[in-house]
C-alpha cells in the first residue's frame, strides 16, 4: 500500500458513509461521534444489551472498547460482536487497559475467546498482555520498535487476527505488516484520541477487507491530521488541539495523504 491508496480509502470512506456501532466507553462517546460525523461516517452509539446485536446486524463495523467496564457492557459487547459475525461484519476491539485489573483482563480474554475480533487496536503493554508475555514497556505505549513489531506479529498470528499497536511508530500486521510514522505528541493530551482512533480504523475496515491495509490508510490518515491541527493550535494547546483536530479529521484531504503519508511497507 503506499499513499495513494491510502487517499483512495479515504474517498471511499467519505463516499459511502459507513455505519459505525460503537459499544464504547463513557468518557469519549460525544468526542467519537463527532470524530466520525467529520471523516465522513456515520456513528451510533447503543450499548444495551437489549438492543445490540440488533444494531450490529445493520452496522458497517462494529467497535468493541472496554474502557468504563460493567458486567452488562460485557455482555452486550459479546452479543454484538457475535451478531457482526454472523453477517461477517468486520470487529475491532479495543482492550483498554487489559491487565490493570483481574475483571478487566478476563473480561478481554472472554472477549477474544467468544468473538472473532478482525482487528485488536491497543497500546504494546495491552497487547502483551492479551498475548501471555511480557514486555520492556517504557509507560503506556510501548519499548524499543524492534520489540513492538515482533510483538504485534505474534499476536496476529497468535490470535488470528489484524494487530495494530500504536505508540510513537504505529505497527499493523495482518495480510501484510506496515509501520507508520504519522502523529503528534500532543494526541497522548486528549483524552479519547486512541479509542476515536479505533473507531475511525473500523470506517476504513468497513470499505476494504484487507484489514492491514485499511488500519494502515485510517493511521496515516489520523495521523496526518494530528499534524495539521498540532500546526495550527501550538503544542501548548491542547484544548484548542482537540477542537482543531476535529476540524482537520474534516478538512484532510486525499491530496494531503498523497503529500504527508509516512507508511513504510516490512
Amino acid at each position: 500500500m503506499n499513499n495513494h491508496d491510502a487517499a483512495q480509502l479515504l474517498q471511499r470512506v467519505r463516499a459511502e458513509k459507513p455505519l459505525i456501532h460503537n459499544l464504547t466507553n463513557t468518557v469519549v462517546t460525544n468526542f467519537t461521534a463527532n470524530g466520525l460525523l467529520a471523516l465522513g461516517a456515520s456513528p451510533v452509539m447503543a450499548d444495551a444489551v437489549e438492543e445490540a446485536a440488533d444494531m450490529a446486524r445493520i452496522a458497517s463495523a462494529v467497535v468493541l472498547n472496554i474502557g468504563t467496564l460493567s458486567a452488562s457492557k460485557v455482555e452486550a459487547m459479546v452479543s454484538a460482536g457475535k451478531a457482526a459475525n454472523e453477517k461477517g461484519i468486520p470487529v475491532l476491539f479495543d482492550p483498554v487497559g487489559a491487565g490493570a485489573t483481574p475483571f478487566r483482563t478476563e473480561s478481554a480474554k472472554r472477549i477474544l475467546s467468544e468473538v472473532k475480533v478482525d482487528v485488536l487496536r491497543g497500546n504494546a503493554g495491552e497487547v502483551a498482555v492479551l498475548c501471555g508475555r511480557s514486555i520492556e514497556v517504557k509507560g503506556v505505549d510501548g519499548g524499543g520498535n524492534e520489540d513492538v513489531r515482533r510483538l504485534a506479529m505474534e499476536a496476529a498470528e497468535l490470535l488470528n487476527l489484524t494487530c495494530v499497536i500504536t505508540g510513537k511508530e504505529d505497527n499493523v500486521f495482518g495480510e501484510e505488516a506496515y509501520a507508520i510514522q504519522n502523529g503528534h505528541p500532543i494526541l497522548t493530551r486528549v483524552t479519547g484520541t486512541g479509542c476515536l482512533l479505533g473507531a475511525v480504523i473500523a470506517s476504513f475496515c468497513a470499505v476494504e477487507k484487507n484489514y492491514a491495509k485499511a488500519a494502515a490508510a485510517a493511521l496515516s490518515f489520523y495521523g496526518v491530521a494530528a499534524e495539521r491541527a498540532a500546526a495550527a493550535a501550538g503544542a501548548d494547546g491542547p484544548g484548542t488541539f482537540a477542537a482543531g483536530f476535529i476540524n482537520q479529521l474534516y478538512q484532510t484531504s486525499s491530496q494531503d495523504i498523497i503529500e504527508n503519508g509516512k507508511v513504510e511497507v516490512l
